[in-house]
């Protein structure tokens, strides 16, 4: 019943929205958050002059932070879900109803993680008449790993995978790819750029690689809350170890606090890590229950933050992570 009445309140805020909007594009975006670019309102979408910019809508914050990267001057881009708001289980607001009806292309991550097929961004791309050829995934050719649920069998895909470094750069890949079609006008200049930031992210990659290899291989364990980091880990080769699998109304149950306490004792665990956007106690609990410290720095998962903030791109995201992984398990204790 929730969803029905999530839906039925989307399609009669799409009603609404488009009603409101007629052909005008002049007003599209959020001044908060986003950019946004006047265009005469034609049903078909008219391939871009020199001058003008792509109405790019992505679907969270690192992949609006790529399309800035990527298509630079050429892009103007709007966020859906903001910082500190789950990607999972978000309701489109009107200015994302608009936003995304004068779209020229939009990004969503997949994997399952704005809810797949019947999820909330399908929802609104069908509620908005988006065509498909505009309508982009950035996961394509990403192999996924699944989460075995509580039967003990793959039952869902795990959607992080845009933590680990080398997922990046297939992502980033896609994007150039596709800003490069969408915009034949400057598509040298935006393959230069796309070319670049895929290099930065590929170096990343690279160095980690480098340094994983110096910690002491029974320290290579990466303990979390949440099971975020399964594409990482898997890529580099670290054990890993964590509380629950993905957010249910169950986490930090006292058996999975159990679970994990009983893991730390049999191995060789020297740090825990916690989220930056999770539930402090379950950790706090099963670090004094095992005597194993936690970080004192926060790792990130899910989001980047908001401008000025620390870490408000997807390369100091990376950066800040891998630093915060080598470090804390090099330590001597």
């Amino acid at each position: 019943m929730k969803n029905l009445v999530k839906w039925l309140g989307l399609s009669l805020l799409a009603i609404l929205m488009l009603a409101a909007c007629g052909t005008d594009k002049k007003d599209g975006a959020n001044a908060n958050k986003n950019d946004s670019n006047t265009k005469d309102g034609a049903e078909e979408v008219v391939t871009p002059e020199s001058d003008e910019k792509l109405k790019v809508v992505a679907s969270f914050t690192i992949i609006a932070d790529m399309a800035r990267e990527i298509g630079g001057d050429f892009v103007e881009v709007y966020n859906l879900v903001p910082s500190g708001t789950d990607p999972h289980e978000y309701e489109p607001l009107p200015d994302d109803i608009k936003a995304a009806t004068n779209a020229d292309v939009l990004f969503y991550n997949g994997l399952n993680l704005e809810g797949g097929e019947n999820g909330w961004f399908f929802k609104m791309m069908d509620a908005v008449n988006q065509k498909d050829e505009h309508i982009f995934s950035l996961t394509e050719n990403v192999e996924p790993k699944f989460l075995s649920g509580d039967g003990g069998r793959d039952e869902e895909i795990n959607p992080h995978a845009f933590i680990d470094p080398a997922v990046g750069v297939q992502m980033a890949e896609a994007m150039r790819d596709a800003l490069v079609e969408k915009h034949p006008t400057n598509s040298d200049k935006i393959k230069e750029q796309g070319d670049a930031y895929v290099q930065r992210l590929q170096d990343l990659d690279d160095d980690f690689s480098e340094r994983i290899s110096t910690i002491p291989e029974e320290n290579r364990v990466l303990v979390t809350s949440e099971r975020a980091f399964q594409y990482l880990n898997d890529h580099y080769g670290l054990k890993e170890a964590f509380i629950w699998e993905i957010d249910t109304e169950e986490n930090g149950s006292p058996k999975q606090i159990k679970d994990l306490v009983n893991f730390l004792k049999d191995h060789n665990v020297p740090v825990l890590f916690l989220e930056s956007n999770v539930d402090e106690r379950p950790m706090q609990t099963v670090s004094s229950e095992s005597g194993v410290p936690i970080a004192e720095k926060k790792i990130y998962s899910d989001e980047i933050g908001n401008p000025g903030d620390e870490i408000d791109t997807y390369v100091k995201y990376l950066k800040y992570n891998m630093d915060l992984i080598h470090d804390e398990l090099s330590k001597e204790r």
